[in-house]
């Protein structure tokens, strides 16, 4: 009891500790990315911090896998530091050992992954892809703003405004740019107001001039005093091609496509790779008291980063179809365990191939 209790209550503090400083990490990270993404017009100023908080909630997978495995690392790497594991050891306690409490521990935290990546994962998708496809369907007249050019939800116009009103119904030295159906079009007023007309908003342009060019090589120019253009709100319409990402576990299931197969792959990949660096965690905390402190460290982060960029390779390789989806989970997340496994018994056993292999080859020359 008492080395269950002391180990559980060195990784809670551990696991909290390095939670805390990910997640200050990640947010600040996703903060700059998606003021980046305000000021280019793709995400609505008044939901920066909603995109960045469904954002962070759908890292939180590979956040508190990362976690798990830091805590556990930082902790078995302490206690050969300090000798507590030859205490451990001197009482009969092998490395093998320590699965038991480490897992006791973890399972709580591995539910929680695995809910995140099937669940919470698919749902944080496609609220920020909604979020952003309605700041990007809105009206022609929402999207002008005083000194910049503005693009139409159907890319098919572009705008310009000077200055303009603080009722936003009017402005000055407006230019529109328009390419439909084989005729290109550049107006430009000194002012414009917005009207609305048999129910029906519509712009106003006063003193300006109009240009239209064919494909034929056509030009006509045309002054005008007033010229009014009708214009409206672009309705949010529902897409059928959803991306994988933002489509439920439920619906990868019941529709496997490639596509499908592979995202599935990679949030079921989250849940197996959790569990994985339990045991991976094990092996590589060994350290020499006379050796870098953090040298483990370094080897257990660069383990979790190649890890999961064979994950997400293993997703492509399914989506394209160049690996099925249970060979692909069979020998990345297998081999990955086995190989753990087996290293985790050498340890335990204090195998030593060198050694063994110099014997063999020695009493061969004897013999010999």
């Amino acid at each position: 009891m008492l080395f269950h209790s002391t180990l559980r209550k060195e990784l809670a503090r551990s696991f909290g500790a390095t939670l805390v400083v990910l997640v200050t990490i990640v947010m600040t990270m996703t903060l700059i990315r998606t003021l980046s993404q305000a000021s280019r017009g793709s995400v609505n100023p008044q939901e920066v911090l909603m995109v960045m908080g469904y954002t962070v909630l759908g890292y939180l997978p590979p956040i508190l896998t990362l976690c798990l495995f830091i805590a556990i690392v930082g902790t078995l790497s302490r206690m050969y530091r300090d000798s507590e594991m030859v205490i451990w050891f001197s009482a009969g306690r092998g490395l093998s050992a320590f699965l038991v409490p480490l897992f006791r521990f973890a399972w709580p935290i591995l539910l929680v992954i695995t809910a995140l990546a099937l669940v919470v994962w698919p749902w944080s998708n496609q609220q920020t892809q909604e979020l952003k496809d309605r700041y990007g369907k809105r009206g022609d007249l929402e999207r002008v703003a005083p000194g910049q050019f503005q693009e139409s939800a159907s890319g098919k116009r572009v705008f310009f405004l000077d200055k303009d009103t603080p009722d936003n119904k009017s402005g000055k030295n407006i230019f529109i740019s328009t390419n439909e159906n084989g005729k290109e079009t550049v107006t430009s007023a000194r002012s414009g107001r917005l009207d609305t007309i048999g129910g029906s908003p519509f712009l106003v342009l006063s003193n300006g001039q109009r240009v239209e060019s064919t494909q034929a090589g056509q030009l006509k120019i045309s002054e005008f005093e007033e010229y009014a253009s009708r214009v409206g709100a672009n309705e949010l319409v529902a897409r059928d091609n959803l991306p994988a990402k933002t489509r439920s576990t439920f619906d990868l299931v019941r529709e496997p496509t490639r596509a499908h197969l592979g995202e599935l792959a990679w949030r079921l990949g989250l849940a197996l790779a959790a569990v994985n660096f339990v045991v991976i965690a094990i092996t590589v905390s060994s350290v020499n008291p006379r050796a870098a402190r953090s040298g483990n460290l370094v080897f257990a982060l660069f383990a979790f980063v190649v890890y999961f960029n064979l994950l997400n390779l293993g997703q492509s390789w399914v989506s394209t179809g160049r690996a099925g989806f249970g060979t692909f989970l069979a020998v990345l997340h297998g081999g990955v365990m086995l190989g753990g496994i087996f290293w985790l018994a050498k340890q335990h056993n204090n195998w030593a191939f060198l050694r063994l292999a110099r014997r063999q080859r020695t009493g061969a020359q004897e013999s010999a």
